[in-house]
């Protein structure tokens, strides 16, 4: 999905219009929402200092908004080539279908990704046994790694706090 097709996904997301979405970054007047139709149509793109604004107002990472090119097989294609080259993603053989897998070789690399991976796979399980809802699930996604450094940040506090009662 291009940036533009985010932008208004999510924007709908956010049952926003596109007047309500230009106010808030700051256009004014007729200008508001013909912007912003402008982006979502990609007659126009926004800079980086724009789609962080736009990121802002819709409560979202601006990495949700700029995704690589997979707007076809081939561009996907070529982003999982170039995840290959970056951060050691393979593909194998498992039970006779093809799987991507992280190199374990690839050190820090590896531990990095394989935490995000555990931690977007928890969210998954939990949205399919029905312990958040898919809007929760959208929400952790497009605001990632927000939401996920808040609940670390907040366990390490709770075991802090409760390393602190058990000395005294």
């Amino acid at each position: 999905m291009a940036i533009g097709q985010r932008i208004k996904y999510i924007r709908n997301l956010r049952k926003l219009t596109q007047k309500e979405l230009g106010e808030k970054i700051g256009f004014t007047g007729k200008t508001s929402d013909v912007r912003i139709a402008q982006y979502e149509s990609e007659t126009r793109v926004p800079k980086d200092n724009l789609l962080a604004d736009i990121a802002d107002v819709l409560n979202v990472s601006p990495k949700a908004l700029s995704v690589p090119n997979i707007d076809s097989y081939m561009g996907v294609m070529h982003t999982l080539f170039a995840l290959e080259d970056m951060y050691g993603l393979k593909i194998n053989d498992i039970d006779g279908q093809p799987c991507l897998t992280l190199d374990k070789d690839n050190g820090t690399t590896y531990l990095s990704i394989l935490d995000m991976f555990l931690a977007w796979q928890k969210e998954a399980e939990k949205l399919a046994n029905g312990e958040i809802t898919k809007e929760d699930y959208d929400n952790w996604r497009y605001t990632y790694p927000k939401e996920e450094a808040k609940r670390n940040k907040e366990a390490l506090d709770k075991r802090r706090k409760e390393r602190k009662s058990n000395q005294q």
